[in-house]
């Protein structure tokens, strides 16, 4: 192509055609314009098509800069409608409470209903369903929120919040709770086979636990000589002796008062309830008036005066296996010894000494819940032997004030005894006051 046009550009034109220089640089402008022009025309098409691209670009990205600042308005508008209604409803709210304190001093008004129209039941249901409540129940419900503003009200103006109720048992319905450790895990724990605890106060059964079993009750059967002994009205001053019939011959069990020992009636009736001593006992139903058979029988007479039914006597002392009684009509003989002054003061005495003339002896209470002071009692009686286990009766007083009697039949061991009257204390003087 270049070997086509170089004899037109070449400097050796003018020689070869005779023209002069300024008429072939004329042809050489013209020529190379001509060529500009035809080369010229795609190039100019590219450059019109690269500046439409550019100035379309240029208009979108326009369009989208305009565009994103009305985005963030559509954002912003629902935001400041939100605020808007939270706003509002907190004034609707405090307006309700400030208009429920001033609607309690007021009858509250029966409540407006709205008229329901065809057309209004069809585009809403839950219209049609408030027309269908029936009166009585819009009007409980008014008295309802009546009586909750009333109670509002008044603990607004005490200043607080009303204080929930205690959960401490009251004097018409006692109850042992279940956060002081009275709990079915703890009952399991007991080592008594047979358990009976009353509020006496209340006659209230607070814990049973084979409470109508009978069992043989061992010297728990003293409490029912001292009372039987004390009806007869004996001098408490006149002297009495231990006799060879005073002594042990079912369990041959030793005693520390020999024979020939001679004490006050008062001092015999002391060491037989607070050290359980079995002779002292034999020798106060030997000197009942008719002996000792005359005594048994008033035993049993007393305990179906006591409403005892199921209890029975054969000694005073209590080891015969054949004294037997349950847990609940326990109860009731220790709420008659507490009838007895001298059984109140003797069967919770700590220790006595004890002239016997041939010396003293000193004795201390069998119950060491009440000889270390673990639990205040008004009455006591412990009693052993193999047949009953260990056995043990207490009139409680709860907080110094409220009496509780509590029966315990049948521990394997004396420690066991006294850890059941421990748990069942501290049962009580949590839950009651």
């Amino acid at each position: 192509m270049s070997a086509l046009w170089y004899p037109l550009l070449s400097p050796s034109l003018p020689r070869l055609y005779r023209m002069p220089p300024r008429a072939i640089a004329i042809a050489r402008l013209v020529l190379f314009g001509v060529i500009l022009l035809i080369a010229g025309l795609p190039v100019s098409d590219a450059l019109a098509a690269n500046a439409h691209q550019t100035s379309t670009g240029k208009r979108r990205h326009d369009a989208v800069k305009k565009k994103k600042p009305v985005a963030k308005k559509a954002k912003t508008a629902p935001q400041r409608k939100a605020t808007a209604a939270s706003a509002s409803r907190k004034r609707t709210a405090t307006h309700a409470t400030k208009g429920r304190t001033s609607r309690t001093s007021k009858k509250a008004a029966p409540p407006r209903r709205a008229k329901v129209t065809k057309s209004t039941a069809k585009r809403s249901p839950t219209v049609a369903r408030r027309k269908a409540v029936p009166k009585a129940a819009v009007a409980a419900g008014a008295a309802a929120g009546a009586a909750a503003g009333a109670t509002a009200a008044a603990a607004a103006k005490s200043g607080g919040t009303a204080a929930p109720s205690a959960q401490v048992s009251t004097d018409a319905q006692p109850r042992l709770l279940a956060r002081c450790g009275f709990t079915p895990a703890s009952r399991k724990r007991l080592f008594s086979k047979a358990v009976y605890i009353v509020d006496e106060k209340t006659h209230t059964p607070l814990f049973t636990l084979n409470a109508d079993q009978v069992r043989p009750i061992a010297s728990l059967s003293k409490l029912m000589t001292a009372v039987v002994w004390l009806d007869s009205g004996p001098a408490m001053r006149a002297p009495l002796t231990v006799t060879n019939a005073d002594l042990d011959t079912l369990k041959f069990t030793h005693s520390r008062l020999a024979v020939g020992s001679t004490l006050s009636r008062a001092n015999m009736l002391h060491i037989s309830l607070m050290a359980s001593e079995n002779r002292a006992a034999a020798a106060l139903s030997r000197d009942y008036p008719g002996g000792r058979p005359a005594f048994i029988s008033a035993m049993n007479a007393k305990a179906r005066l006591l409403n005892m039914p199921n209890t029975r006597f054969e000694n005073s002392t209590g080891l015969s296996p054949r004294n037997v009684s349950t847990a609940r009509e326990l109860a009731r003989l220790v709420r008659a010894s507490n009838g007895y002054p001298l059984i109140r003061r003797y069967s919770i005495d700590h220790q006595q000494l004890v002239p016997t003339g041939k010396g003293q002896l000193q004795y201390v209470n069998t119950n060491r819940l009440v000889r270390y002071g673990k639990v205040h009692a008004s009455v006591q009686k412990t009693g052993f032997i193999n047949e009953s286990g260990h056995n043990m009766v207490m009139r409680v007083m709860v907080h110094k004030t409220r009496p509780v009697i509590v029966t315990m039949l049948g521990s394997d061991t004396p420690e066991g005894s006294r850890l059941d009257g421990v748990r069942i204390a501290h049962w009580l003087s949590c839950s009651l006051r």
